[in-house]
């Protein structure tokens, strides 16, 4: 559909600029004249139109946060969406936000609803956002629905910055003790090689293994970033390929205290868009679909998603989830008297609440955990160096 750049008058006397996607430059003029302006030049943009695209490839938590944000506000203020968007496309701070709010600004105003532009986006905006927003809209409550999305997404943000803060201080420990061991392999032991060699007695095999490690490394430099490579492939891997994943999710369930991370932020985040979504109006299968989108544990989205089958079978939710056997007892019992008195949204938000809790106390007993357990890791290290570089001054002085 083409293009067509216009210039208008706003109420008289304001000019204002901008563009609009129609058929024919009478469609145009009409589209543009239902936004309250006279238009007083309108043309096809034919450049634009062929060769800048617009590439809409993704939009971080961060900045989806920001958009949300600002369009509430705006919409809060009473501000048509398509000038909504008008102030977004030329006032927004990230230019992404800005490329995406005139796209959706041109599709708007060429006939199409908020909901169904975003949902020709499913890539960008995701299908929790696209469904909330298009529950919204026909319950006649965009702007609240909208803050409920903020506030969603604000959540899921604190929890992905708790979890990230919780494994950084050990991933920083472990790639510093790797660089101090390197560094003692190709520097330190190849500067007391000479002196060892003068010995008369055997090298320790602790000290022996280091200085053919040293050495070999010396040579073989080049295995270091090969090793590095091979090891960012493996990963991509274990992320990508199903079997993979899946085994690595099971594996991850079975470590103490990791398990519980990443069990209460998966149900922190699948309770919290269940209690959205249901609040948007939006039917409780759908509702349940919509969470299992924020699992990102294979065990846990298989085990979830038979429960929805049997919801949709006629079961109900607090009794399908503990089939699974893997959701806190505490929850399904909150879930249940929310069925019970029909007060289930209410309970809905009063598990997220436990959940937030329980996750706290997780991420601050896990915490407590990380620090002696990198300190042994560390002195561990600290003593088999110790140990290779003064065995052999120790067989010197015995002798």
């Amino acid at each position: 559909m083409p293009i067509y750049s216009y210039k208008a008058l706003k109420q008289g006397k304001e000019v204002v600029r901008g563009e609009v996607t129609a058929l024919n430059q009478k469609e145009a003029r009409d589209i543009i004249r239902k936004m309250g302006l006279v238009p007083t030049e309108v043309n096809e943009f034919r450049e634009t139109a062929k060769k800048k695209k617009v590439n809409i490839t993704s939009l971080s938590l961060t900045e989806k946060i920001d958009f949300i944000s600002t369009l509430q506000i705006l919409l809060q203020s009473g501000i048509p969406a398509v000038e909504s968007l008008m102030f977004m496309e030329q006032e927004a701070a990230k230019p992404k936000i800005r490329e995406i709010s005139k796209v959706l600004k041109t599709q708007i105003m060429a006939g199409s609803t908020f909901a169904d532009t975003l949902a020709r986006y499913p890539n960008v905006f995701g299908y929790i956002f696209i469904g909330l927003v298009k529950a919204g809209e026909e319950a006649g409550e965009l702007e609240k629905t909208l803050g409920r999305i903020h506030e969603l997404l604000t959540k899921q943000e604190n929890i992905k910055s708790k979890v990230i803060g919780t494994l950084m201080y050990p991933m920083f420990v472990i790639i510093l003790a790797i660089l101090i061991i390197l560094v003692m392999l190709i520097f330190v032991f190849p500067a007391f090689k000479g002196m060892f060699e003068q010995q008369d007695k055997a090298l320790p095999a602790i000290t022996a293994a280091m200085i053919n490690a040293g050495d070999f490394l010396k040579v073989y430099w080049y295995t270091i970033p090969l090793f590095v490579a091979a090891f960012v492939v493996l990963c991509i891997v274990c992320v990508r390929w199903q079997p993979a994943k899946i085994a690595l999710d099971k594996l991850v369930l079975k470590i103490p205290l990791l398990n519980n991370l990443i069990l209460y932020s998966s149900y922190s985040n699948f309770l919290s868009v269940f209690s959205v979504s249901y609040d948007a109006g939006i039917p409780i299968v759908d509702c349940l679909h919509l969470g299992v989108i924020t699992l990102t544990n294979e065990v846990l989205r298989t085990k979830i998603g038979s429960a929805i089958v049997k919801v949709q079978q006629g079961l109900q939710v607090s009794q399908a989830l503990k089939s699974t056997n893997i959701v806190p007892r505490m929850l399904l019992f909150m879930i249940s008297t929310g069925e019970q008195s029909g007060r289930l949204g209410v309970m809905l938000q009063k598990g997220v609440n436990f959940l937030d809790k329980t996750l706290d106390g997780v991420i601050d007993t896990l915490t407590k955990m990380i620090e002696p357990i990198m300190l042994i890791v560390i002195g561990s290290i600290v003593l088999v160096m110790a140990l290779a570089l003064y065995l052999p001054l120790f067989q010197s002085y015995m002798s």
